[in-house]
């Protein structure tokens, strides 16, 4: 071990260092809190998550209690485009030109697909996400990546929430979301439909970084070996995102913590 014979029994002898009771409940919060995120918390998000439980403790020291912990976080990779659009079919304008912050719940809503791949083969997962409160409020997960899947999902979402008319969904420019049958829906429960603009990631900016957390926060944490695993992890990490994961969009609540906190102000329900 390249230790001298002098230093190691000079280390024998050194007692060792106490910590108080308060610093070991912080050590025990932080590495639970880091675990429940499958590795992915990074130092910003750690330091909320402590100060709300009562912690006092500040950036720096944050970053170096991870440091102490071997609190490490994997970095996510690029964006890349998952859908294409049929050039037969119609375009919608784009109505929220990347202003993700609606006054209201469901007021505008947007959503996207991505591709998940398992040891059996690929899976897509489509998602409803509310931009209010930035809650999941429907998904689904096939082996296809069909204008079904993306239907279903809207579906779920307009069942559970049963928005007003009007409300508007933004999407990218995917065949699945261009198609008759989904503009056919879509009009059906009085939805506007909003379309980004070529190419332009940041046009549905907010549902790539759900996709980004989901995928290299969670999923790629763990093996993936069968379509049924896969949806295994999908449906944790809707709970987990939904009910703990914090956003600073929502004052550091979660969307479920955000939303009830408009519910004790308002009558919406």
């Amino acid at each position: 071990m390249q230790v001298s014979r002098s230093g190691y029994y000079a280390w024998l002898k050194r007692p060792g260092k106490l910590i108080t009771a308060e610093t070991l409940q912080l050590y025990r919060k932080a590495k639970t809190f880091f675990k429940r995120s499958r590795n992915s918390l990074g130092y910003r998000e750690l330091r909320k998550k402590l100060r709300k439980e009562g912690f006092n403790i500040g950036t720096y020291k944050t970053r170096k209690l991870m440091e102490k912990l071997n609190l490490v976080v994997k970095q996510r990779v690029a964006y890349k485009v998952t859908t294409k659009r049929k050039h037969s079919d119609t375009v919608a304008d784009n109505l929220l030109n990347q202003n993700f912050d609606p006054e209201g719940p469901n007021q505008v809503w947007a959503g996207d697909i991505t591709y998940l791949k398992t040891g059996e083969g690929w899976m897509y997962l489509a998602v409803v996400m509310d931009l209010y409160s930035r809650r999941i409020v429907g998904w689904h997960i096939d082996t296809r990546m069909t204008t079904g899947l993306v239907m279903k999902a809207m579906i779920k979402a307009y069942n559970i929430r049963k928005p007003p008319k009007g409300l508007v969904f933004h999407s990218d420019r995917g065949s699945q979301y261009t198609s008759k049958r989904y503009r056919k829906l879509l009009n059906q429960l009085g939805v506007r439909s909003s379309m980004g603009d070529v190419g332009a990631c940041w046009d549905n900016a907010v549902v790539e970084r759900f996709f980004g957390s989901l995928k290299y926060g969670w999923l790629l944490k763990v093996a993936q070996p069968t379509r049924e695993h896969m949806k295994k992890g999908v449906t944790e990490y809707m709970r987990y995102y939904n009910l703990e994961r914090l956003h600073s969009a929502n004052g550091d609540q979660s969307p479920v913590q955000y939303e009830n906190s408009l519910r004790k102000v308002s009558a919406w329900s």
